[in-house]
Protein backbone atom coordinates (compact mmCIF):
# COMPACT_ATOMS: atom_id res chain seq x y z
CA UNK A 1 0.00 0.00 0.00
CA UNK A 2 2.84 2.35 0.79
CA UNK A 3 4.49 1.61 -2.55
CA UNK A 4 1.25 2.21 -4.45
CA UNK A 5 0.75 5.49 -2.61
CA UNK A 6 4.32 6.59 -3.36
CA UNK A 7 3.95 5.69 -7.04
CA UNK A 8 0.61 7.49 -7.36
CA UNK A 9 1.93 10.56 -5.60
CA UNK A 10 4.95 10.70 -7.89
CA UNK A 11 2.93 10.23 -11.06
CA UNK A 12 0.09 12.61 -10.20
CA UNK A 13 2.14 15.43 -8.75
CA UNK A 14 2.96 18.41 -10.97
CA UNK A 15 6.62 17.43 -11.35
CA UNK A 16 5.92 13.69 -11.78
CA UNK A 17 4.21 13.89 -15.17
CA UNK A 18 7.34 15.19 -16.85
CA UNK A 19 9.83 13.10 -14.94
CA UNK A 20 8.85 9.42 -14.88
CA UNK A 21 12.41 8.41 -14.04
CA UNK A 22 12.12 10.43 -10.85
CA UNK A 23 9.03 8.45 -9.87
CA UNK A 24 10.87 5.15 -10.16
CA UNK A 25 13.74 6.51 -8.10
CA UNK A 26 11.34 7.64 -5.37
CA UNK A 27 9.62 4.23 -5.28
CA UNK A 28 13.03 2.56 -5.12
CA UNK A 29 14.04 4.72 -2.16
CA UNK A 30 10.72 3.92 -0.44
CA UNK A 31 11.43 0.18 -0.78
CA UNK A 32 14.99 0.70 0.43
CA UNK A 33 13.78 2.71 3.42
CA UNK A 34 11.19 0.11 4.36
CA UNK A 35 13.62 -2.78 4.12
CA UNK A 36 16.40 -1.09 6.06
CA UNK A 37 14.13 0.29 8.78
CA UNK A 38 11.96 -2.77 9.36
CA UNK A 39 14.32 -5.58 8.41
CA UNK A 40 16.29 -7.43 10.96
CA UNK A 41 18.58 -10.36 10.33
CA UNK A 42 15.72 -12.29 8.70
CA UNK A 43 14.25 -9.42 6.69
CA UNK A 44 11.20 -7.20 7.05
CA UNK A 45 7.59 -8.29 7.42
CA UNK A 46 6.16 -6.03 4.72
CA UNK A 47 3.24 -8.42 4.15
CA UNK A 48 1.09 -9.16 7.23
CA UNK A 49 0.07 -12.56 5.85
CA UNK A 50 3.72 -13.48 5.33
CA UNK A 51 4.43 -12.67 8.97
CA UNK A 52 1.32 -14.22 10.51
CA UNK A 53 1.43 -17.74 9.04
CA UNK A 54 4.98 -18.61 10.20
CA UNK A 55 4.07 -17.24 13.64
CA UNK A 56 0.96 -19.43 13.80
CA UNK A 57 2.80 -22.52 12.62
CA UNK A 58 5.61 -21.89 15.08
CA UNK A 59 3.08 -21.61 17.91
CA UNK A 60 1.08 -24.71 16.88
CA UNK A 61 3.70 -27.22 15.72
CA UNK A 62 5.41 -29.35 18.37
CA UNK A 63 8.99 -28.35 17.64
CA UNK A 64 11.44 -29.43 20.35
CA UNK A 65 13.37 -26.66 22.12
CA UNK A 66 11.65 -23.88 20.19
CA UNK A 67 11.73 -20.33 21.42
CA UNK A 68 8.93 -17.82 21.69
CA UNK A 69 6.69 -16.89 18.76
CA UNK A 70 7.01 -13.24 19.88
CA UNK A 71 3.31 -12.37 19.68
CA UNK A 72 4.06 -8.98 21.22
CA UNK A 73 5.41 -7.85 17.84
CA UNK A 74 2.68 -9.42 15.66
CA UNK A 75 0.64 -6.21 15.51
CA UNK A 76 3.40 -4.22 13.80
CA UNK A 77 3.04 -5.65 10.24
CA UNK A 78 -0.74 -5.15 10.45
CA UNK A 79 -1.00 -1.66 11.97
CA UNK A 80 2.16 0.01 10.61
CA UNK A 81 1.23 -0.12 6.88
CA UNK A 82 -2.23 1.26 7.59
CA UNK A 83 -0.88 4.05 9.80
CA UNK A 84 1.83 4.80 7.24
CA UNK A 85 -0.70 5.03 4.43
CA UNK A 86 -2.89 7.41 6.41
CA UNK A 87 0.14 9.52 7.32
CA UNK A 88 1.26 9.52 3.68
CA UNK A 89 -2.13 10.76 2.49
CA UNK A 90 -2.15 13.52 5.09
CA UNK A 91 1.38 14.59 4.16
CA UNK A 92 0.63 14.52 0.43
CA UNK A 93 -2.52 16.59 0.83
CA UNK A 94 -0.73 19.10 3.03
CA UNK A 95 2.17 19.44 0.59
CA UNK A 96 0.41 19.35 -2.79
CA UNK A 97 -3.17 20.46 -2.12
Amino acid sequence: LVLVLAALCCLTSPWGEKNLAGASIVVGFVVWGLVTSMGGPTGPALNPARDLMPRLLHAILPIPHKGSSRWGEAWIPVIAPIAGAILGVVMYKSLFA
